[in-house]
């Protein structure tokens, strides 16, 4: 941490530390640096049962980092444990954040952080409130070693019965730090589709990627006896928005798949099919987990899931997209005006008109990305179709993962865009926030203009 500060010119130590570069540019440079690191391991011998490419490689990292999921080659019978093990260690680092695993590490050393330290950490997680981040990090630590632990532990109580000790135990972990990293990977070519029915493994993997979804300062704010009033208006939007988000496409996938024998409609019992739906419900804003063919879905479902990959997870989370609170505030601003009333008002609080222009950029910021990165892959990849090529856009700007299995048939230049797109939906809304933030003085007032709209 202390390489990104400088010592200027009459340093004492009672100065507060200034740092060299930007909070955008030190968390690019450290998910870059983590992706070349986790390209050159899984281009090892050791790493791989046949050599892969350095293409293939670079595209794993960058998808594990990114705690995204799409991938160019089968993670359970192409990389050998150590690989696996690689790639389960490139997801923890990319899921919980580099900065604060570098936090947490200097922490653990018993190293004070400065506030200069503190102020580039808080606005790399784009965490606004003035209080002492090594509280939160901590706070983070405990929180990501004890909910993955429990995950662990009720997933071997399904998977060691039914693989044995060994594979049961790395069955449970890997899945366990895959779905609260909302990262998608699997260790068989069909997800967990083989699944499907089992209601335990899909409670439990449903559960972990909820909760690696709220985001951390939501979950920081949990605390014994804490009930609903005194939860911030971040945590309550980030839990409505989330539950009505679920809701919304539990019912909806019910209502479109039930009959299709691609999906619900080809399995046996009504039990499978509730469980197969809830799933499914869940995983498309950012795990990429499935149960289910999604080549098989319906275009309506595909429709639906183009939204919700779109709007992602909650900030400060293991998920992308254009976040919840994001698509809460728009809606709110919405239903604002269509009222007559200059500002939107939720749960007895106003929304500024600052966060309301805020959401309005990241959305439209991110509309331009996607349409871009569409429009790039249907000149080098327009043979595999729009609806494929536009699902594979916007699940890797959401880092979602889900795929309608055209990913591997991608040309080369096609998986770098998508590698860009990754890295741009992982890293681009924090940086793009921290830019939103910073404001500047008008010096001049101008008078105002009158546009015709609608």
């Amino acid at each position: 941490m202390r390489l990104w500060f400088g010592r200027p010119r009459g340093y004492h130590k009672a100065r507060t530390l200034q740092p060299m570069l930007s909070p955008p540019a030190v968390l690019s440079i450290s998910f870059l640096l983590l992706i070349v690191l986790g390209t050159l391991l899984l281009k090892l011998p050791d790493a791989t049962h046949v050599s892969i490419t350095w293409i293939q490689a670079l595209f794993t990292a960058t998808s594990a980092v990114t705690v995204t999921g799409l991938s160019v080659v089968d993670t359970g019978s192409q990389f050998t444990l150590f690989g696996q093990c690689i790639i389960l260690l490139l997801i923890e680092a990319g899921g919980i954040g580099i900065m604060t695993f570098a936090a947490a590490t200097l922490l653990a050393m018993g190293h004070r952080l400065g506030i200069g330290e503190q102020r580039l950490i808080r606005d790399c997680m784009n965490y606004t409130r003035v209080s002492d981040i090594a509280w939160l990090i901590r706070r983070i630590l405990v929180m990501v070693v004890v909910v993955q632990s429990v995950g662990l532990l009720l997933l071997m109580t399904v998977w060691v019965p039914a693989l044995g000790w060994s594979s049961g135990f790395f069955h449970s972990l890997f899945y366990a730090v895959s779905a609260f990293n909302n990262a998608g990977f699997a260790l068989s070519a069909d997800s967990l589709s083989a699944w499907a029915g089992n209601w335990p493994v899909v409670l439990i993997i449903t559960a972990l990627i909820i909760i690696g979804g709220l985001g951390f300062t939501v979950l920081a704010e949990f605390r014994r006896g804490m009930r609903w009033k005194t939860l911030s208006l971040h945590s309550k939007l980030m839990f409505t928005g989330t539950a009505g988000l679920i809701l919304l496409a539990l019912l909806f996938f019910l209502l479109a798949e039930w009959r299709n024998p691609g999906t619900l409609g080809g399995m046996a019992s009504t039990s499978d099919k509730l469980a197969a739906a809830w799933f499914q419900a869940v995983t498309p804003r950012t795990a990429g987990f499935n149960v289910v063919d999604m080549s098989a879905l319906s275009l309506p479902t595909s429709l639906l899931y183009l939204l919700l990959m779109f709007i992602g997870a909650g900030t400060n989370s293991t998920g992308s997209g254009i976040k919840v609170t994001t698509f809460m505030v728009l809606l709110m601003a919405t239903r604002a005006f269509l009222r007559g009333r200059p500002l939107p008002v939720v749960y007895g609080r106003q929304i500024s008109s600052a966060l309301v222009f805020k959401a309005l950029a990241v959305t439209f910021i991110a509309c331009g990305v996607v349409f871009m990165a569409l429009m790039a892959l249907s000149i080098t990849d327009a043979r595999l179709g729009f609806e494929d090529l536009t699902f594979e856009v916007v699940s890797a700007f959401g880092t979602v993962g889900l795929s309608r299995g055209i990913t591997a048939e991608l040309s080369e230049p096609g998986q770098c865009i998508l590698m860009l797109l990754m890295f741009v939906g992982r890293v681009g809304p924090l940086t793009l926030s921290f830019l939103l933030t910073r404001r500047s003085q008008q010096a001049i007032g101008y008078p105002e203009g009158e546009v015709h709209i609608g």
